[in-house]
């Protein structure tokens, strides 16, 4: 019973963890990162390579056709949860990237600089990047996001909104394994994208006992005891020993994985580049899916007449698209109401009797044939189509053929309606109708001469052979 009860508590602790798991992945950002237009395989893989960072809150698989639209996109995006959208284009002159939340504002950038994360691993001496680093989200690290505008203020809050918010008191510090730095220069208006790995390491312990600490052992075969690795080090590069200061040493709130890395030690934070590097220059701002008015242009500068003149004008526009659907909403309404009024009216034609069946019209109803209107109808008919060909003898001189009017052949041998039919004397023996047997043709006479004829598959033409018939 202990056993079963258990199990079930178990089981039950399971799914309600599962469930608050799910929501709060829902809850958490979402992106799509895809290029857009010709752009270059350069381009494309740094699509990859930012996608790579975005991990695992976006569509590590996501395919985007040339035949999709960004509408096609934003319609996707609800269902699945998508919050921000990351296009990369490219033009004749510059790249762009553009970041916007699915009902907006779209904030355009200006790639100036941009490098690939195998640029950067391979210009590293040793880099640190494997596949669990990728299981969490980074953490974001803003830096000189001050007072300097409006539309800096609301880079930084789109920044932030692109990954989820971190309790401080809560965090568990083995997820945190990367680390995003935008840091943002007044006096050039640029951003830098900067994208690290994170190593906690202790301090306070000798080269040699680091080098213990790591998971490969390090070559000991030319030490006469271990003390001599302890104590000085032999055998070590002066590459392996990272210079460690008051910069990056803190004191550890719990325990961090990795050999040595205990609570309340003393321990190292060291940052690995893994890329990708981007310079980025804001270029504007604008509402809505990219259709919306500017908040703000690096380069264009509006007075309050103009911008007042532009909402004007698009107030009229809106008016103008709002009377078009309404008229639109009204004619459709219409033509619903005449193909039912329509429709209607068919139906009580169709039920309505025919004004033949009571006698009351002379008028034919040109759907009911011919053998269903009786006999008197069809008599009628070969009768007329039998003086149309007595017509046509006495104008022709001659007997029309059988299948011109085919009627007229039928009243003669069926005769008027009511009336036996009379069957035509069939000929009989080899006279043409004349109802007498022609005398049987006689023999070629005793001693007349042979016949010359042609045998069937003979030769050639003209030439035959001589057949004798007997008697």
């Amino acid at each position: 019973m202990g056993q079963s009860g258990r199990s079930r508590h178990q089981k039950r602790a399971r799914a309600q963890a599962k469930l608050s798991n799910l929501e709060a992945y829902a809850t958490q950002p979402h992106s799509f990162v895809f290029t857009r237009g010709r752009t270059g395989r350069s381009v494309r893989q740094l699509s990859l390579d930012v996608r790579r960072v975005m991990e695992p809150l976006t569509a590590t698989r996501l395919q985007v056709r040339k035949k999709n639209t960004l509408k096609d996109c934003v319609a996707v995006a609800g269902p699945l949860g998508v919050t921000h959208f990351l296009i990369l284009s490219k033009t004749d002159s510059s790249i762009y990237l553009l970041m916007r939340l699915p009902g907006g504002p779209t904030l355009t950038f200006q790639i100036n600089k941009y490098t690939l994360v195998r640029d950067v691993v391979s210009s590293l001496r040793r880099h640190r990047m494997h596949e669990q680093q990728f299981t969490h989200p980074p953490l974001l690290v803003l830096n000189s996001f001050g007072p300097h505008g409006m539309h800096v203020k609301l880079m930084a809050t789109m920044f932030q909104n692109l990954f989820p918010s971190i309790n401080v008191h809560k965090v568990n510090l083995n997820t945190i394994r990367r680390c995003l730095l935008i840091n943002y220069n007044p006096d050039s208006k640029e951003l830098d994208f900067r994208h690290y790995s994170i190593k906690v390491v202790p301090v306070g312990a000798s080269r040699g006992m680091k080098k213990l600490l790591q998971e490969k052992f390090p070559n000991m075969s030319r030490l006469q005891d271990i003390s001599e690795l302890l104590a000085t080090g032999a055998g070590l590069s002066d590459s392996e020993a990272e210079p460690d200061g008051e910069h990056n040493i803190t004191e550890l709130p719990q325990a961090v994985a990795g050999r040595g890395n205990m609570r309340a030690q003393q321990s190292a934070v060291r940052l690995t580049e893994i890329g990708p590097r981007m310079t980025l220059q804001l270029i504007k701002i604008q509402e809505g899916v990219g259709e919306g008015s500017v908040l703000f242009h690096s380069f264009v500068h509006k007075t309050e007449e103009e911008l007042q003149a532009m909402l004007a004008a698009k107030e009229e526009k809106l008016q103008l698209k709002a009377q078009r659907q309404e008229q639109q909403a009204q004619n459709v309404q219409r033509k619903l109401e005449q193909r039912a009024a329509h429709k209607k009216k068919s139906l009580a034609g169709m039920k309505r009797p025919r004004a033949g069946a009571d006698g009351d019209s002379d008028a034919e109803d040109p759907g009911v044939p011919l053998e269903a209107e009786g006999p008197s109808r069809r008599w009628q008919e070969e009768e007329e189509e039998e003086d149309e060909a007595e017509y046509f003898r006495q104008a022709v001189g001659e007997e029309p053929d059988e299948d011109m009017f085919p009627r007229a052949k039928r009243r003669r041998l069926a005769g008027p309606p009511g009336k036996k039919q009379v069957k035509e004397p069939r000929p009989r023996g080899r006279g043409q109708g004349t109802g007498q047997r022609l005398p049987k043709p006689q023999g070629r006479p005793r001693g007349a001469p042979a016949k010359l004829g042609h045998r069937r598959g003979g030769q050639g033409q003209g030439q035959g052979r001589l057949s004798r018939r007997g008697p």
